[in-house]
Order: C-alpha cells, then sequence, then structure tokens
C-alpha cells in the first residue's frame, strides 16, 4: 500500500495513554493498540507486550479501549483519534468486526498500517494484518478433549454453550464453532452459532467473556436442564462463573467445563480441578509482533505476511490440561503456568 498523507479529523476524542514512548519517537514513528476493554487481562498482556516492544524500538504507542466489551463506538473514536494524531499504524481487537471496517477503511485510507490482532475482521482482508490464536483450532482442542474424555457417554451428553456476545461473527463464533466440530457435532455454518440442530446442545448463552455473566448464563441453561454435564465457554473468566452456579446447584464435580485463553488464573482453576482444560494462547506475543510489523511498515512499506495456508498470522495455541487423552495433544498444567499471562 502506497503511503499518502494522513487525514486530519478536528475533534476527534483524545482518549489514548501513552504508555511507552520518549516523547518523541527516535524515527518519528508512532503506532495506537486498541483494545476490547482495559481490564481484562488477556487485553492488560497485550498492551503490555506492545508497550514493551515499542520501548525497545523507540516507537510512541498511545493505548485506547472501549469502556465494556461490545463498546464500538469508543473504538471508532480512538481509530479517528489514530488518524488526526498521524499515527503509522493501528493494532485492534474490534468489538463489532463488521462495523469497524468502515472506520478502518479510513485509517487505510490516510496511510495507516492496520493491524487486526486476536479477533480477525469481517471481512478479514478489511485488515492489512492479522495476528491471532487460530481460535477454531482451539475450539477443536477442548472438543476433541472432551469428547474423549467422556468416551461413550459423549453420544448423551447435555451441553451448555456459554458464549461472548449476539455479535457474530467474532471471535467467539470461532471457538464455539471449532469445540463442536472437535466434539464431533456437525455445525451449519461456522460463521454462526446457535443454529445447530443437534440436540445435546441444551442452550446458547451470552457471557460478555466475564466471571458475572458466565454465573448467569449457566443458571438460565441449569433451569432449562439441571442435568448439563459439558459447559463450553468463550473464555476461563465465563468458566469460573459457571463453577459458580454448578456449585450452587451442589453437582460441579459431576460437570466437565472446558474453556479458551490460558490466563494464569485459568490453569490455576485446571490445577484446582474447575476447569478440565483451555486452551492456551499468546497476546503478548501477538501484540509485540504487530508493532514490529508497524516499525518495519514505517521504515519501508513492507507488509506482514500470513501463515502459509492460512489468511492471518498463527501465533499458536497449546491445550493445557493434567489428564492427557490419546491423540489429543497438549501440555501440563505445570507448563501451561510457566507460560500464561494476567
Amino acid at each position: 500500500m502506497t503511503m499518502i498523507r494522513k487525514a486530519s479529523l478536528l475533534g476527534a476524542a483524545a482518549l489514548a495513554t501513552t504508555l511507552a514512548a520518549p516523547a518523541f519517537a527516535q524515527d518519528g514513528t508512532s503506532a495506537c493498540i486498541i483494545t476490547k476493554t482495559d481490564t481484562n487481562p488477556f487485553f492488560v498482556k497485550m498492551r503490555e507486550g506492545a508497550s514493551a516492544k515499542a520501548e525497545e524500538l523507540g516507537i510512541e504507542l498511545n493505548s485506547y479501549a472501549g469502556q465494556v466489551d461490545g463498546d464500538h463506538e469508543s473504538q471508532v473514536q480512538a481509530v479517528e483519534t489514530c488518524i488526526a494524531n498521524g499515527a503509522s499504524g493501528i493494532l485492534i481487537t474490534a468489538s463489532d468486526t463488521s462495523a469497524i471496517v468502515g472506520p478502518l477503511r479510513q485509517a487505510r485510507d490516510a496511510g495507516l498500517l492496520v493491524i487486526a490482532l486476536d479477533t480477525p475482521l469481517n471481512p478479514v482482508d478489511a485488515a492489512d494484518a492479522t495476528f491471532a490464536t487460530d481460535n477454531f483450532q482451539a475450539g477443536v482442542l477442548i472438543g476433541e478433549w472432551a469428547a474423549v474424555t467422556l468416551g461413550e457417554e459423549a453420544a448423551n451428553a447435555k451441553i451448555a454453550m456459554l458464549d461472548l456476545a449476539i455479535s457474530q461473527p467474532t471471535v467467539g463464533v470461532l471457538r464455539d464453532q471449532g469445540f463442536l466440530t472437535g466434539f464431533g457435532i456437525d455445525v451449519k455454518d461456522e460463521k454462526r452459532w446457535g443454529d445447530e440442530e443437534d440436540e445435546r446442545i441444551i442452550c446458547n448463552e451470552v457471557t460478555a467473556g466475564n466471571e458475572e455473566g458466565g454465573r448467569t448464563a449457566m443458571e438460565n441453561c441449569l433451569a432449562q436442564d439441571p442435568g448439563i454435564n459439558l459447559v463450553y465457554t468463550i473464555n476461563e473468566p465465563a468458566a469460573a462463573g459457571a463453577y459458580e452456579a454448578l456449585s450452587a446447584m451442589g453437582n460441579p464435580e459431576d460437570v466437565t467445563i472446558v474453556s479458551v485463553d490460558g490466563g494464569c488464573p485459568g490453569v490455576q482453576n485446571v490445577a484446582d480441578g474447575v476447569i478440565g482444560a483451555t486452551s492456551q494462547q499468546y497476546p503478548l506475543r501477538m501484540a509485540a509482533l504487530g508493532i514490529e510489523a508497524i516499525a518495519q511498515y514505517a521504515k519501508d512499506g513492507t507488509l506482514p505476511e500470513n501463515t502459509p495456508g492460512k489468511d492471518f498470522y498463527d501465533t499458536g495455541v497449546a491445550l493445557v490440561t493434567d489428564q492427557p487423552v490419546d491423540g489429543v495433544d497438549s501440555i501440563s498444567v505445570e507448563e501451561g503456568l510457566e507460560l500464561c499471562w494476567g
């Protein structure tokens, strides 16, 4: 993409916090990171990775976040501010993967490199590059593990699906559909959750990716069928909330919970038996690679390349469990704690 003069948007909201940077970066390069929230440990670690790499490379970094998961408008304001401030590039985990495309198109037209972190845009080529976990594969891993763990009882499973949000497609859809695929359930549309017809799926509830949402979602599912014995959760805070709801019913040990993230509290919950297995991803690496890509682009216009065979750069995923099963690669809780974040 040819560098063109950056547009100025007067009045754009100045919501930034300078994380790393001398007042003026050595080569004048600046970057923005825009996350869904600034409280989720996953995004905290992502910002830390971006900050450390920006400081190392002498890049001015400004950080923005929505007030809650799903706060699209704050992300739009942040994009406008990054354009107005003459940033070289934007790293973003989009709350609304479709609605943010227009504002990001303006950023790209203004000469900014746009990199999606963790959450692919819709369409994926609305960003110049995507650095992410293979979230579908993360779901497949926990689905395969659950199927082998349940054994013959998998055919009679009663499954609660605790998703992220109504907005689709999102990273949550990839995890959901990956889990079902790994478990052996046909999905009708890999870009949507909730349209499956398998009778083993008792419910699809949204959690907003937090503990309170997970608890409420699990309560709603148990009201539909108190015999649920397998719970898929979008992330580990939602899993912790689900466990609380199950504990209130008095039977958490009879239910298998699986999740995705790999944060330190979540991996500890695997060690404590709250979660059976979780797929660990690596947000610090995503963000550091993104900053490196912006620095390279500002230097010579080089665009990052995708992992061969994929439409994004795969930053890796590993199943963490202390109950390994045949045919599903995994690492131990001890190893997961060495690699965790948060």
